[in-house]
């Protein structure tokens, strides 16, 4: 009872406001959209035929959010997964000398505009979403190995020469000093990644990867303004969604650590 009460007794109006006024801002505008963009779509018109209507239902809008999910989800895992180690590489004595070259390979993504990579890869690994997740991996690597070789560089000499005069491995100094330590920069480089490619992801409708931007791009040519602005609002608000919800995993990790 008294845990209970000690915990409660934390909690502020700061508190609260930090944890609901974006989620309820959000859901306010999806509402938004609900009742003045969606609503309104009259059964058996263009727009009713790609996004549907009151009558039938709006399954379509919910695959599309789901399909930029897995898109956004897969390959911003795959660039976890590559470029975390990549990073920690290229800090490694031995291997810095490759850094230039990890680097150069991990800024092509983000040199080269998101459309023209797409286009790219679509002429080797065809159309679909296969294509536009290698894209959006390759887009993501940059933030998260130059964030985890950041973090780890800026640990303090003086803590890496204690760890050594208390006998510890290099291995133990990386995992046990040198990750905890870099790990607030190296995850704000996978936050910055994974939020990018919530946009990103919206040019995989050019190449059949699906998602919201299939709404996009079926609204510009027809200059059907109520498909574009479903597809760009609710991006959106995916977008400020994934930073919100990443930005509270990150401040509790952070907060466990210390």
């Amino acid at each position: 009872m008294e845990e209970k009460t000690s915990f409660w007794s934390r909690i502020t109006f700061s508190d609260i406001v930090d944890w609901t006024l974006i989620p309820i801002l959000m859901v306010g505008v999806v509402i938004s959209v609900y009742i003045w963009l969606l609503l309104p779509i009259e059964p058996g018109s263009m727009e009713a035929n790609i996004i549907g209507d009151p009558v039938s239902g709006f399954s379509n809008v919910w695959a599309a959010v789901l399909q930029h999910l897995k898109l956004i989800g897969i390959s911003s895992v795959l660039a976890i997964l590559a470029a975390v180690p990549a990073g920690i590489l290229i800090t490694r004595e031995g291997f810095r000398d490759f850094a230039d070259i990890i680097l150069g390979v991990a800024n092509f993504g983000q040199s080269v505009p998101s459309i023209a990579i797409l286009a790219l890869f679509m002429g080797i690994m065809g159309i679909g979403a296969p294509t536009a997740i290698f894209a959006l991996w390759l887009y993501a690597l940059l933030p998260i190995v130059r964030n985890t070789a950041t973090g780890i560089d800026e640990v303090s000499a003086d803590v890496i020469e204690a760890a050594r005069g208390m006998g510890l491995t290099n291995r133990q100094i990386l995992f046990d000093i040198e990750l905890p330590l870099s790990f607030p920069v190296m995850f704000a480089g996978i936050r910055t990644a994974s939020v990018i490619n919530v946009g990103t992801a919206a040019l995989g409708a050019f190449i059949g990867a699906g998602g919201l931007g299939n709404f996009i791009i079926t609204g510009i040519p027809l200059s059907r303004e109520r498909m574009i602005l479903i597809g760009a609002i609710l991006t959106a608000v995916m977008a400020v969604m994934v930073d919100w919800i990443l930005g509270k995993i990150e401040d509790r990790l952070v907060f466990r650590r210390e």
